[in-house]
């Protein structure tokens, strides 16, 4: 059993907004719990790179291919960042991945749907990377020192991912009647599966009020989520869009937008491994693991034999 006093001080600087630092104490759930969510976020910006570099043959010029080609190696440098900051938390990448392979290990269900049309990139960039400013933004503040600072960098590559997506989205909106079809139909696609990016409820999730109390998380689900939907509603109405929610309304007694139900069957099936592309993403993960394997050897090799030389001059 834990040390009461030690979890007493550990709650106090939390509640000082003191960040805790890899060789501070901290209560062993705390440890678990940002392995599990950092891991995880790790793990959803490495696969988010597939249902991208689908479209690097056929991005529609060299200057949209050249922004997807930057966007996708910034995905994978989130990635390492946030690989690294597990790593201060004493668990080795090796054991992540090994957990993901085997299915054990989660990412954002979002990444399992296919992308069917260059306005996908669009979506997903505005939709899919909007969701993820307001959830990362919120992350800066988290407890965790290092994981606070790997925010900093990537939400600021982030946003200008967002502002890339809608650009695309734009650019359709205001072309022939085909393209903005193409627009309405990527929205249509991915408006519901961003809205589900927040995870179930507050009463329904497992983590929320332990994360909250030790403020790993600083803002709830639905905090999160109706933020989201406050700020992409009007950008998608002044290009003539229409939002796939037949009850998505202002209210103005709550100064938010009300929605309808999200289809939680549909949310819980795709994280269960169910959706449209979760083996594939899977199985390409693997394939891509197992071919770089030589190349991590060749690296380690290398450090090693530098490490030899230092140690003998």
């Amino acid at each position: 059993m834990e040390d009461q006093k030690k979890l007493a001080e550990f709650q106090e600087k939390i509640d000082a907004d003191i960040k805790i630092e890899p060789r501070d104490w901290m209560p062993e759930k705390y440890r678990q719990n940002l392995i599990r969510q950092i891991s995880q976020h790790a793990h959803s910006e490495i696969i988010g790179m597939q249902p991208e570099k689908n479209w690097l043959t056929r991005a529609p010029s060299i200057r949209a291919k050249k922004i997807l080609m930057a966007k996708i190696q910034d995905e994978a440098g989130h990635g390492l960042y946030l690989y690294c900051a597990a790593e201060t938390l004493g668990v080795k990448r090796e054991q992540v991945l090994n957990l993901l392979h085997e299915g054990k290990a989660k990412y954002s269900s979002v990444f399992n749907y296919p992308t069917i049309s260059w306005a996908d990139m669009g979506a997903i960039g505005w939709l899919v990377d909007g969701a993820a400013i307001v959830n990362q933004v919120s992350l800066q503040g988290t407890s965790y020192g290092p994981y606070s600072r790997a925010m900093v960098k990537i939400c600021m590559e982030e946003s200008f991912h967002q502002r890339q997506g809608y650009e695309v989205i734009v650019t359709l909106a205001k072309g022939t009647q085909e393209q903005k079809q193409m627009a309405q139909d990527a929205l249509n696609r991915w408006w519901w599966p961003s809205v589900m990016m927040f995870g179930p409820h507050d009463a329904e999730s497992a983590h929320s009020n332990q994360s909250l109390k030790w403020k790993i998380k600083r803002e709830s689900n639905d905090e999160l989520r109706q933020r989201f939907i406050d700020k992409t509603i009007h950008q998608g109405e002044i290009l003539g869009l229409t939002f796939p929610d037949p009850d998505l309304k202002w209210n103005e007694s709550t100064g938010h937008y009300d929605y309808g139900k999200i289809d939680w069957d549909e949310f819980w099936n795709v994280v269960k491994g169910n959706g449209p592309g979760n083996k594939q993403r899977l199985k390409h993960h693997i394939e891509a693991h197992e071919n770089g394997k030589w190349v991590r050897e060749a690296a380690i090799a290398y450090a090693d034999k530098l490490n030899s030389k230092t140690k003998t001059a």
